[in-house]
Protein backbone atom coordinates (compact mmCIF):
# COMPACT_ATOMS: atom_id res chain seq x y z
CA UNK A 1 0.00 0.00 0.00
CA UNK A 2 1.20 3.66 -0.68
CA UNK A 3 0.22 6.60 1.81
CA UNK A 4 -0.48 10.21 0.57
CA UNK A 5 2.60 11.89 -1.26
CA UNK A 6 4.00 8.46 -2.76
CA UNK A 7 5.41 6.98 0.37
CA UNK A 8 5.15 3.05 0.22
CA UNK A 9 4.04 2.29 3.76
CA UNK A 10 5.90 -0.49 5.70
CA UNK A 11 4.53 -2.86 8.68
CA UNK A 12 5.97 -2.21 12.07
CA UNK A 13 9.24 -4.06 12.45
CA UNK A 14 8.45 -7.27 12.93
CA UNK A 15 9.39 -8.87 16.13
CA UNK A 16 12.79 -10.82 17.17
CA UNK A 17 14.55 -8.99 14.47
CA UNK A 18 16.62 -6.24 16.10
CA UNK A 19 20.03 -7.47 17.12
CA UNK A 20 22.11 -6.17 19.62
CA UNK A 21 25.66 -5.84 18.67
CA UNK A 22 27.95 -5.06 21.92
CA UNK A 23 29.08 -1.61 22.23
CA UNK A 24 32.74 -1.42 21.68
CA UNK A 25 35.84 0.21 19.39
CA UNK A 26 34.79 1.51 16.44
CA UNK A 27 37.42 2.55 14.07
CA UNK A 28 34.93 4.81 12.16
CA UNK A 29 36.61 8.68 12.32
CA UNK A 30 34.65 10.79 9.16
CA UNK A 31 31.47 11.94 9.89
CA UNK A 32 13.69 12.96 -14.85
CA UNK A 33 14.64 16.05 -17.37
CA UNK A 34 17.18 18.67 -15.60
CA UNK A 35 15.67 21.90 -13.83
CA UNK A 36 17.29 25.23 -13.26
CA UNK A 37 17.74 25.34 -9.78
CA UNK A 38 19.14 28.64 -7.66
CA UNK A 39 22.40 27.74 -6.15
CA UNK A 40 23.29 29.30 -3.55
CA UNK A 41 27.23 29.87 -2.62
CA UNK A 42 28.69 27.50 -1.07
CA UNK A 43 30.19 28.55 3.06
CA UNK A 44 34.21 28.85 0.84
CA UNK A 45 32.99 31.09 -1.19
CA UNK A 46 32.13 33.79 1.38
CA UNK A 47 34.95 33.29 3.30
CA UNK A 48 33.73 31.23 6.12
CA UNK A 49 35.82 28.08 5.52
CA UNK A 50 33.50 26.48 8.28
CA UNK A 51 31.95 22.88 8.19
CA UNK A 52 28.99 22.86 5.86
CA UNK A 53 25.83 24.42 7.54
CA UNK A 54 23.10 23.16 5.22
CA UNK A 55 23.47 20.87 2.34
CA UNK A 56 19.48 20.83 -0.16
CA UNK A 57 19.50 18.34 -2.77
CA UNK A 58 16.68 19.06 -5.13
CA UNK A 59 15.56 17.71 -8.56
CA UNK A 60 15.47 14.10 -7.72
CA UNK A 61 13.71 11.59 -9.43
CA UNK A 62 13.22 9.63 -6.47
CA UNK A 63 14.38 8.63 -2.97
CA UNK A 64 14.66 5.14 -2.36
CA UNK A 65 15.11 3.74 1.57
CA UNK A 66 15.04 0.35 3.91
CA UNK A 67 12.96 1.89 6.74
CA UNK A 68 14.16 1.04 10.49
CA UNK A 69 17.70 0.05 11.77
CA UNK A 70 17.25 -3.86 12.15
CA UNK A 71 17.87 -6.33 9.34
CA UNK A 72 14.60 -7.45 7.52
CA UNK A 73 13.58 -10.65 6.84
CA UNK A 74 10.78 -12.73 5.14
CA UNK A 75 8.59 -10.02 2.77
CA UNK A 76 9.76 -7.36 4.38
CA UNK A 77 13.44 -7.43 2.82
CA UNK A 78 12.33 -6.45 -0.56
CA UNK A 79 9.58 -3.45 1.04
CA UNK A 80 11.62 0.06 0.83
CA UNK A 81 10.35 3.44 1.24
CA UNK A 82 9.99 5.24 -2.14
CA UNK A 83 9.18 9.63 -2.50
CA UNK A 84 9.22 10.14 -6.35
CA UNK A 85 10.16 13.66 -7.33
CA UNK A 86 12.21 13.94 -3.51
CA UNK A 87 14.65 16.76 -2.15
CA UNK A 88 16.40 16.36 0.96
CA UNK A 89 18.60 18.39 3.55
CA UNK A 90 21.01 17.32 5.59
CA UNK A 91 22.28 19.50 8.39
CA UNK A 92 25.86 19.40 10.44
CA UNK A 93 25.92 15.76 8.89
CA UNK A 94 22.39 14.49 9.30
CA UNK A 95 19.10 14.46 7.65
CA UNK A 96 17.02 16.40 8.92
CA UNK A 97 14.15 16.67 6.74
CA UNK A 98 12.94 14.25 3.07
CA UNK A 99 10.34 14.75 1.70
CA UNK A 100 8.75 15.96 -2.26
CA UNK A 101 10.30 18.40 -4.06
CA UNK A 102 6.97 20.38 -3.76
CA UNK A 103 6.69 20.00 -0.11
CA UNK A 104 10.51 21.19 -0.18
CA UNK A 105 9.44 24.91 -1.84
CA UNK A 106 6.25 24.44 0.71
CA UNK A 107 8.36 24.43 3.79
CA UNK A 108 11.18 26.10 3.03
CA UNK A 109 10.68 28.48 0.13
CA UNK A 110 12.35 28.26 -3.32
CA UNK A 111 15.18 30.42 -2.58
CA UNK A 112 17.63 29.00 -0.69
CA UNK A 113 18.87 30.49 2.81
CA UNK A 114 22.58 32.04 3.40
CA UNK A 115 24.88 29.65 3.59
CA UNK A 116 22.82 26.39 1.94
CA UNK A 117 24.72 24.23 -0.70
CA UNK A 118 22.15 23.35 -3.33
CA UNK A 119 22.79 20.32 -5.56
CA UNK A 120 20.90 19.63 -8.35
CA UNK A 121 20.35 15.99 -8.15
CA UNK A 122 19.27 15.98 -12.01
CA UNK A 123 16.80 13.32 -12.18
CA UNK A 124 18.95 10.75 -10.17
CA UNK A 125 17.69 8.22 -6.90
CA UNK A 126 19.07 9.25 -3.59
CA UNK A 127 19.79 5.74 -1.62
CA UNK A 128 21.50 5.21 1.33
CA UNK A 129 25.02 5.14 1.94
CA UNK A 130 26.18 1.06 1.39
CA UNK A 131 27.61 -1.02 3.94
CA UNK A 132 30.05 -3.26 2.82
CA UNK A 133 29.60 -6.20 5.90
CA UNK A 134 33.07 -8.13 4.37
CA UNK A 135 35.75 -7.05 3.50
CA UNK A 136 39.68 -7.93 3.54
CA UNK A 137 41.50 -4.71 2.76
CA UNK A 138 44.38 -4.13 4.63
CA UNK A 139 46.78 -6.03 2.81
CA UNK A 140 49.62 -6.14 0.30
CA UNK A 141 50.89 -9.11 -2.28
CA UNK A 142 47.70 -8.37 -5.21
CA UNK A 143 47.64 -11.75 -6.84
CA UNK A 144 44.94 -10.66 -9.87
CA UNK A 145 47.38 -12.63 -12.18
CA UNK A 146 45.73 -15.78 -10.52
CA UNK A 147 42.45 -15.11 -12.51
CA UNK A 148 44.06 -15.77 -15.48
CA UNK A 149 46.15 -18.79 -14.49
CA UNK A 150 42.52 -20.10 -13.64
CA UNK A 151 41.23 -18.98 -16.56
CA UNK A 152 43.89 -21.13 -18.00
CA UNK A 153 42.88 -24.59 -16.23
CA UNK A 154 44.76 -24.17 -12.97
CA UNK A 155 43.14 -25.14 -9.75
CA UNK A 156 43.54 -23.15 -6.03
CA UNK A 157 45.71 -25.99 -4.87
CA UNK A 158 48.02 -25.74 -7.74
CA UNK A 159 48.31 -22.20 -7.80
CA UNK A 160 49.00 -22.37 -4.00
CA UNK A 161 51.45 -25.29 -4.60
CA UNK A 162 53.05 -23.05 -6.99
CA UNK A 163 53.94 -20.34 -4.71
CA UNK A 164 50.67 -18.59 -4.88
CA UNK A 165 47.44 -18.45 -3.26
CA UNK A 166 47.13 -16.91 0.62
CA UNK A 167 50.14 -17.57 1.81
CA UNK A 168 51.86 -15.25 -1.06
CA UNK A 169 49.84 -12.25 0.36
CA UNK A 170 50.76 -13.67 3.74
CA UNK A 171 54.37 -13.16 2.56
CA UNK A 172 54.41 -10.02 1.18
CA UNK A 173 51.76 -8.29 3.92
CA UNK A 174 54.70 -9.42 6.67
CA UNK A 175 57.32 -7.55 4.71
CA UNK A 176 55.56 -4.36 3.63
CA UNK A 177 55.28 -1.57 6.88
CA UNK A 178 52.22 -0.42 8.59
CA UNK A 179 52.63 3.11 6.44
CA UNK A 180 52.72 1.32 3.27
CA UNK A 181 49.64 -0.93 4.18
CA UNK A 182 48.08 2.25 5.74
CA UNK A 183 48.33 4.06 2.04
CA UNK A 184 47.02 0.76 0.10
CA UNK A 185 44.19 0.27 2.61
CA UNK A 186 43.38 4.03 1.83
CA UNK A 187 43.12 3.92 -1.47
CA UNK A 188 40.66 0.95 -1.41
CA UNK A 189 38.60 3.13 0.95
CA UNK A 190 38.54 6.01 -1.77
CA UNK A 191 37.31 3.42 -4.08
CA UNK A 192 34.53 1.81 -1.74
CA UNK A 193 33.37 5.89 -1.55
CA UNK A 194 33.40 6.18 -5.18
CA UNK A 195 30.90 3.40 -5.35
CA UNK A 196 28.79 4.57 -2.98
CA UNK A 197 29.95 2.76 0.23
CA UNK A 198 29.96 4.75 3.46
CA UNK A 199 30.38 1.89 6.08
CA UNK A 200 32.47 -1.22 5.85
CA UNK A 201 33.94 -4.16 8.12
CA UNK A 202 37.54 -4.93 7.32
CA UNK A 203 39.02 -8.00 8.25
CA UNK A 204 42.92 -9.03 9.14
CA UNK A 205 44.11 -12.12 8.58
CA UNK A 206 47.43 -12.05 6.61
CA UNK A 207 49.30 -11.79 9.22
CA UNK A 208 48.87 -15.24 10.94
CA UNK A 209 51.19 -13.64 13.87
CA UNK A 210 50.87 -11.76 16.84
CA UNK A 211 53.29 -8.73 15.32
CA UNK A 212 52.02 -8.85 11.30
CA UNK A 213 47.96 -9.25 12.90
CA UNK A 214 48.69 -6.21 15.01
CA UNK A 215 50.48 -4.52 11.91
CA UNK A 216 47.54 -4.99 10.15
CA UNK A 217 44.96 -3.52 12.80
CA UNK A 218 47.21 -0.59 12.75
CA UNK A 219 47.25 0.30 9.24
CA UNK A 220 43.87 0.16 9.33
CA UNK A 221 43.02 2.77 11.89
CA UNK A 222 45.52 4.84 10.14
CA UNK A 223 43.86 4.78 7.08
CA UNK A 224 40.64 5.34 8.76
CA UNK A 225 41.08 8.15 10.55
CA UNK A 226 39.90 11.35 9.06
CA UNK A 227 37.91 9.19 6.11
CA UNK A 228 34.53 9.68 5.24
CA UNK A 229 34.19 5.47 5.20
CA UNK A 230 33.83 4.36 8.74
CA UNK A 231 35.29 1.26 9.31
CA UNK A 232 34.51 -1.81 12.03
CA UNK A 233 37.30 -4.28 12.00
CA UNK A 234 37.35 -7.52 12.86
CA UNK A 235 40.33 -10.32 13.83
CA UNK A 236 40.63 -13.09 11.93
CA UNK A 237 44.04 -14.79 12.83
CA UNK A 238 41.94 -17.77 12.21
CA UNK A 239 41.80 -17.24 8.15
CA UNK A 240 44.47 -19.94 7.36
CA UNK A 241 47.55 -22.06 9.20
CA UNK A 242 50.34 -19.86 8.56
CA UNK A 243 53.27 -22.44 6.92
CA UNK A 244 55.10 -22.33 9.90
CA UNK A 245 52.40 -24.25 11.92
CA UNK A 246 52.24 -26.69 9.45
CA UNK A 247 53.44 -30.15 9.19
CA UNK A 248 51.92 -32.03 12.52
CA UNK A 249 48.83 -31.70 14.46
CA UNK A 250 50.86 -30.50 17.56
CA UNK A 251 51.92 -27.29 15.17
CA UNK A 252 48.40 -27.03 14.21
CA UNK A 253 47.44 -27.39 18.05
CA UNK A 254 49.94 -24.19 18.61
CA UNK A 255 48.77 -22.04 16.04
CA UNK A 256 45.11 -22.61 17.57
CA UNK A 257 46.12 -21.84 20.52
CA UNK A 258 48.55 -18.97 19.53
CA UNK A 259 45.18 -17.46 18.46
CA UNK A 260 42.63 -17.86 21.27
CA UNK A 261 45.53 -17.33 24.25
CA UNK A 262 47.78 -14.13 22.52
CA UNK A 263 46.72 -12.92 19.41
CA UNK A 264 42.97 -12.21 19.77
CA UNK A 265 42.80 -10.56 22.96
CA UNK A 266 45.94 -8.26 21.67
CA UNK A 267 43.75 -7.30 18.47
CA UNK A 268 40.91 -6.78 21.11
CA UNK A 269 42.53 -4.51 23.09
CA UNK A 270 44.10 -2.42 19.99
CA UNK A 271 40.35 -2.08 18.69
CA UNK A 272 38.89 -4.55 17.43
CA UNK A 273 35.19 -5.21 17.32
CA UNK A 274 34.47 -9.17 15.70
CA UNK A 275 36.17 -12.17 15.44
CA UNK A 276 35.81 -14.41 12.66
CA UNK A 277 37.69 -17.71 11.30
CA UNK A 278 37.36 -19.63 8.39
CA UNK A 279 35.18 -23.13 9.13
CA UNK A 280 36.19 -25.04 6.36
CA UNK A 281 37.83 -28.49 5.41
CA UNK A 282 41.08 -28.40 5.30
CA UNK A 283 41.35 -25.16 7.20
CA UNK A 284 39.68 -25.06 10.27
CA UNK A 285 37.52 -27.62 11.25
CA UNK A 286 34.31 -27.13 13.39
CA UNK A 287 35.71 -27.53 17.08
CA UNK A 288 38.55 -25.80 16.55
CA UNK A 289 36.36 -22.87 14.59
CA UNK A 290 34.56 -23.21 18.18
CA UNK A 291 36.87 -22.60 20.47
CA UNK A 292 38.43 -19.60 18.62
CA UNK A 293 34.93 -17.72 18.41
CA UNK A 294 34.61 -18.76 21.90
CA UNK A 295 38.17 -17.45 23.02
CA UNK A 296 36.72 -14.04 21.03
CA UNK A 297 33.72 -13.95 22.96
CA UNK A 298 35.35 -14.41 26.16
CA UNK A 299 37.92 -11.05 25.35
CA UNK A 300 34.46 -8.66 23.94
CA UNK A 301 34.78 -9.65 20.66
CA UNK A 302 31.15 -10.75 18.70
CA UNK A 303 31.37 -13.97 16.79
CA UNK A 304 31.17 -13.94 12.94
CA UNK A 305 32.62 -16.68 10.49
CA UNK A 306 33.22 -18.04 6.98
CA UNK A 307 30.76 -20.77 6.83
CA UNK A 308 30.50 -23.66 4.42
CA UNK A 309 31.57 -21.68 1.84
CA UNK A 310 33.80 -24.86 -0.39
CA UNK A 311 31.68 -27.31 1.28
CA UNK A 312 28.56 -28.60 3.54
CA UNK A 313 31.07 -28.99 6.56
CA UNK A 314 28.16 -27.49 9.48
CA UNK A 315 29.24 -23.77 9.97
CA UNK A 316 26.08 -22.31 9.65
CA UNK A 317 24.74 -24.48 12.40
CA UNK A 318 27.79 -23.63 13.86
CA UNK A 319 27.39 -19.93 13.16
CA UNK A 320 23.76 -20.51 15.10
CA UNK A 321 25.47 -22.32 17.84
CA UNK A 322 27.56 -19.35 18.96
CA UNK A 323 25.36 -16.73 18.62
CA UNK A 324 26.77 -15.36 15.60
CA UNK A 325 25.89 -11.85 14.51
CA UNK A 326 26.41 -13.44 10.82
CA UNK A 327 27.31 -16.34 8.78
CA UNK A 328 28.76 -15.70 5.56
CA UNK A 329 29.52 -16.94 2.18
CA UNK A 330 27.59 -20.28 2.95
CA UNK A 331 27.53 -21.67 -0.81
CA UNK A 332 26.79 -25.59 0.65
CA UNK A 333 24.52 -23.79 3.50
CA UNK A 334 21.94 -27.20 4.52
CA UNK A 335 18.26 -26.79 5.14
CA UNK A 336 19.24 -27.31 8.39
CA UNK A 337 22.30 -24.79 8.80
CA UNK A 338 19.62 -22.37 7.26
CA UNK A 339 16.78 -22.80 10.01
CA UNK A 340 18.91 -22.61 12.68
CA UNK A 341 20.81 -19.25 11.34
CA UNK A 342 16.65 -17.68 10.99
CA UNK A 343 15.48 -19.53 14.60
CA UNK A 344 19.51 -17.97 16.20
CA UNK A 345 18.72 -14.32 14.07
CA UNK A 346 22.02 -15.05 12.46
CA UNK A 347 22.61 -12.63 8.89
CA UNK A 348 23.71 -14.38 6.18
CA UNK A 349 26.29 -12.33 4.56
CA UNK A 350 26.16 -13.51 1.19
CA UNK A 351 29.49 -12.85 -1.19
CA UNK A 352 28.71 -13.91 -4.99
CA UNK A 353 31.83 -11.67 -6.48
CA UNK A 354 33.89 -14.56 -5.10
CA UNK A 355 31.31 -16.82 -7.17
CA UNK A 356 32.44 -14.83 -9.80
CA UNK A 357 36.18 -14.14 -9.85
CA UNK A 358 36.39 -18.11 -9.06
CA UNK A 359 34.07 -19.07 -11.51
CA UNK A 360 32.35 -21.59 -9.22
CA UNK A 361 29.12 -22.24 -11.28
CA UNK A 362 27.65 -21.83 -7.89
CA UNK A 363 26.14 -19.07 -5.35
CA UNK A 364 24.70 -19.56 -1.63
CA UNK A 365 20.82 -20.16 -2.03
CA UNK A 366 19.53 -16.83 -1.06
CA UNK A 367 16.26 -17.41 -1.92
CA UNK A 368 15.72 -20.85 0.46
CA UNK A 369 17.24 -18.24 3.33
CA UNK A 370 14.89 -15.35 2.59
CA UNK A 371 12.01 -17.87 2.78
CA UNK A 372 13.03 -19.44 5.56
CA UNK A 373 13.08 -16.21 7.26
CA UNK A 374 17.08 -15.09 7.48
CA UNK A 375 18.20 -11.54 7.10
CA UNK A 376 20.45 -11.78 4.06
CA UNK A 377 23.13 -8.96 3.58
CA UNK A 378 25.81 -8.42 0.73
CA UNK A 379 29.44 -7.42 0.71
CA UNK A 380 32.14 -7.13 -1.49
CA UNK A 381 34.84 -9.72 0.01
CA UNK A 382 37.11 -7.19 -1.32
CA UNK A 383 40.93 -9.61 -1.31
CA UNK A 384 43.46 -9.83 -3.25
CA UNK A 385 43.11 -13.42 -4.48
CA UNK A 386 39.17 -14.22 -4.97
CA UNK A 387 37.47 -10.88 -5.15
CA UNK A 388 38.88 -7.82 -6.80
CA UNK A 389 36.11 -5.04 -6.29
CA UNK A 390 35.18 -2.32 -3.63
CA UNK A 391 32.17 -2.36 -5.58
CA UNK A 392 28.79 -3.09 -4.02
CA UNK A 393 26.50 -2.17 -6.78
CA UNK A 394 28.34 -4.84 -9.15
CA UNK A 395 27.68 -7.09 -6.06
CA UNK A 396 24.28 -6.12 -6.28
CA UNK A 397 24.32 -7.12 -10.22
CA UNK A 398 25.66 -10.29 -9.47
CA UNK A 399 23.15 -11.40 -6.23
CA UNK A 400 20.11 -10.32 -8.90
CA UNK A 401 22.05 -12.59 -11.44
CA UNK A 402 23.39 -15.76 -9.91
CA UNK A 403 20.83 -15.72 -6.98
CA UNK A 404 18.06 -14.30 -8.25
CA UNK A 405 17.66 -11.49 -5.73
CA UNK A 406 15.74 -8.79 -7.08
CA UNK A 407 16.70 -4.89 -6.88
CA UNK A 408 13.99 -4.17 -3.44
CA UNK A 409 15.85 -7.06 -1.71
CA UNK A 410 19.64 -6.26 -2.60
CA UNK A 411 19.36 -2.55 -1.45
Amino acid sequence: PRAAGGTEELPPEAPGDARHVPAGPELRQGGGGPRQLRLGDPPEAEGGGGPLSRLVVRNLSQLATPLGGAARTGADQGRISRVEGAALVAEDGLLTWVGSDADFVRDHGEAPQPGDVVVDGRGKTALPGFVDPHTHIPWAGYRESEFNERLKGKTYAEIAAAGGGIVSTVSATRRATVEELAAATRERLDRMLLHGTTCCEAKTGYGLDLPTERKQLAALKAAAKGHPVGVAATALPGHEVPVERRGSEALRARYVAECCDEILPALAADGARFVDVFCEHGVFGLAESRRILEAGKAVGLVPRLHADELTPLGGARLAAEVGALSADHLLFAQPDGIHAMAKAGVVATLLPGTSVFLRMNRYAPAREMVSAGVAVALGTDCNPGSSYTESLPAVAFFAAIGMGLTVEETL
